[in-house]
């Protein structure tokens, strides 16, 4: 199936890989030239401009966009608008406002096109593991489009099958509902993200400090956070790819000096709050962990460090005020 691709960060470039290595024709096209010629080199079929994107593509087109929420986004969507076909699609895969796609999905409508939303999860290790997407669509778009959600999928993997579990679901996509649906499954899914890192994060400055000058003499014990991490993934409950990931920081380097404890929040964390308090449901974890994020703005503990060590580890995400 031929996609074309806008935006070739991480995740964007290599969605289009994954893509082509299973086959399909990726089309495309980023303001870095550079981006371009490094999927060119990888068999993507390059282009200049979006105007020469749309040249490339074969209607009824789908245009992935993977490019931050917010303008950046919304610019594309409408530049595309004023430039596609009747029955083409343009597919949001980052992180956006489900309010901003139901938005998209009634004025792209009104031109003859259709929009989709996906939820993507996978980060900077989605070309090997595969991405778990989340996707609001039209039924008859989703199932034109389900050769792309295949093959960008992680399949079943070597984890238990859970009995009377949906096929969709057991290969890691799912159709969420209409246009909307799968960017706010997805929010949700960070504002969870948010706390399950908090709770490893308070866990571990906990363990850290348990040899303070303040304590007991006879109850101070200087542990070795990198072995607890290590011990906690093998067969533990709390087991887990953040667990993982805060295991291989701390091997690397068990003090985490690379990083300061600045701990960015990239949106959904804030909107899973604010659904929170319009449907009226207690989020009480969620909501301290956004705060937490903003506290640790103005001062540093090693529980931040490490939200920042998962956050690289995952996303390779980049703490604010450091280079790139």
């Amino acid at each position: 199936m031929q996609l074309g691709v806008i935006g070739l960060g991480r995740m964007g470039g290599n969605i289009a890989r994954r893509l082509m290595r299973d086959g399909h024709d990726c089309v495309v096209y980023d303001r870095d030239p550079a981006g371009v010629e490094a999927l060119a080199r990888d068999g993507a079929r390059p282009t200049r401009d979006l105007d020469d994107l749309i040249a490339q593509t074969k209607g009824p087109r789908a245009i992935w966009i993977m490019l931050p929420a917010g303008a950046a986004t919304d610019d594309t969507v409408t530049a595309l608008a004023d430039r596609l076909s009747p029955d083409d699609v343009v597919i949001d895969g980052g992180n956006s406002f489900y309010r901003d796609d139901v938005r998209r999905a009634k004025a792209l409508a009104s031109k003859g096109l259709h929009y989709v939303d996906v939820g993507t999860s996978g980060g900077v290790w989605g070309l090997e593991r595969g991405y778990c997407m989340m996707i609001g669509a039209e039924t008859p778009v989703f199932e034109r489009l389900e050769p792309i959600f295949r093959s960008l999928a992680p399949g079943l993997g070597d984890i238990p099958r859970t009995q009377g579990a949906a096929p969709r679901a057991e290969q890691g996509y799912i159709h969420a509902g209409p246009a909307g649906a799968g960017h706010f499954v997805k929010m949700i899914h960070n504002g969870i993200e948010y706390g399950l890192m908090q709770a490893y994060a308070e866990g571990f400055d906990i363990l850290k400090n348990r040899n303070a000058a303040a304590l007991p003499e006879g109850e101070r014990f200087d542990l070795n956070l990198t072995d607890i991490a290590e011990v906690w993934r093998r067969g533990s409950v709390v087991s887990s790819w953040l667990l993982d990931l805060t295991a291989q920081a701390l091997a690397g380097d068990p003090a985490l000096s690379k990083f300061s404890g600045v701990v960015a929040d990239s949106g959904e964390g804030r909107w899973t709050v604010q659904a929170a308090v319009e449907e009226g449901v207690p989020a009480e974890v969620l909501s301290a962990a956004l705060y937490a994020r903003f506290r640790s703005r103005e001062e540093r503990t090693f529980g931040e460090k490490l939200l920042s060590a998962m956050r690289f580890g995952f996303g390779g995400h980049i703490e604010a005020g450091k280079p790139g």
